[in-house]
C-alpha cells in the first residue's frame, strides 16, 4: 500500500454559515488536485467549528458558583471554566493550569476541546471556539456534498489536537468520521505464523488523522484541509462501526477513570 497525504493551499479564512465542501472542491480544483473515488478528505475541526459559528463571547457568560470554585483550583478565567463545564459531562482530572474532562460527545480531553488560538476577537471582546456539535453529522454532509457534485464516495474525518494518558505531546485524532469504518477488528484473524489474534484492533481514522495532522502542521501554516490517497481498508465496511462512537473507549474499561 502507498499512501500519499497532500494539504490543499490557500484555504481562506472560514467565517460562519461558509461552505466547507465548496471550499474543499475550489481549492483542490485551484491546486490541479482531482479529488477521486476512495480520497479520504481529513479536516481540521476548527475550521469546522468556525463554519457552523461556534464561537462563545466571554463577556457574556456568567460563571456559576461551581466553575468560580473550581476556576480558583486550576487557575484559569472562570468565564472559560464556565462554558467548559456546559461543554462537559464530568470533570476528569484537575490541577493547577490543567482540567481534564469528559465532553459530551464521550473524548476525554482538556478544557472541553476549546480553543483561543488562530480565531479572531473582535472589538477586543475575548471568545472561544467551541467543537462541532455533532462531528459526524457535520463529517457526513460534506462527505454528501461532495457526491453530489462529483459523483464520487470518498471519505471524511475530522481531526483535532488532543493528548494521550501514556505519552507526552499532541497528536491529530478523529472525532469525526464519515464513509470509513473507524476501528478496525482484526480479533479471530491470524499473525504470519497462523497465531490468533486475540485483541487486535486498528484505529483506522485515528491514524490517518495523525498523518494528516503532521501536513497539517500546529501553527501558521494555513493548511486544514489534506486529501489522503491510496488507502484501502484492511475488511469491507461494518455498519455498525460507522462514526466515531468504535473509538471511544466505554467508562468501565477505562483504567485511567
Amino acid at each position: 500500500m502507498e499512501l500519499t497525504f497532500s494539504a490543499l493551499n490557500n484555504i481562506p479564512m472560514v467565517a460562519p454559515k461558509d461552505n466547507v465542501a465548496e471550499i474543499i472542491m475550489t481549492a483542490a480544483k485551484a491546486q490541479q488536485i482531482n479529488i477521486v473515488e476512495h480520497d479520504v478528505i481529513v479536516i481540521a475541526q476548527k475550521i469546522i467549528s468556525k463554519a457552523e459559528n461556534r464561537y462563545v463571547v466571554l463577556e457574556d457568560v456568567t460563571p456559576s458558583e461551581e466553575a468560580i470554585q473550581l476556576a480558583q483550583e486550576v487557575q484559569k478565567d472562570p468565564r472559560y471554566v464556565e462554558v467548559v463545564l456546559q461543554e462537559s459531562a464530568q470533570v476528569v482530572r484537575k490541577k493547577t493550569g490543567v482540567l481534564i474532562v469528559e465532553h459530551q460527545l464521550g473524548f476525554v480531553h482538556a478544557n472541553a476541546g476549546l480553543d483561543q488560538s488562530n480565531i479572531e476577537h473582535p472589538e477586543q471582546k475575548e471568545r472561544v471556539l467551541l467543537l462541532p456539535k455533532d462531528p459526524d453529522l457535520s463529517a457526513k454532509q460534506i462527505r454528501q456534498a461532495i457526491h453530489s457534485q462529483l459523483g464520487i464516495n470518498v471519505a471524511v474525518i475530522i481531526n483535532d489536537s488532543m493528548g494521550r494518558a501514556w505519552r507526552n505531546g499532541t497528536l491529530g485524532l478523529a472525532i469525526g468520521v464519515a464513509g470509513l469504518t473507524a476501528l478496525e477488528d482484526y480479533m479471530g484473524g491470524h499473525d504470519i505464523f497462523g497465531r490468533e489474534l486475540k485483541v487486535t484492533a486498528v484505529a483506522a481514522a485515528d491514524e490517518l488523522a495523525a498523518g494528516a495532522s503532521l501536513v497539517m502542521g500546529q501553527t501558521h501554516e494555513k493548511t486544514p484541509i489534506v486529501i489522503v490517497r491510496g488507502y484501502r481498508p484492511q475488511q469491507p465496511a461494518d455498519a455498525n462501526q460507522q462514526g466515531i462512537a468504535p473509538l471511544l473507549r466505554s467508562k468501565d474499561q477505562d483504567l485511567f477513570r
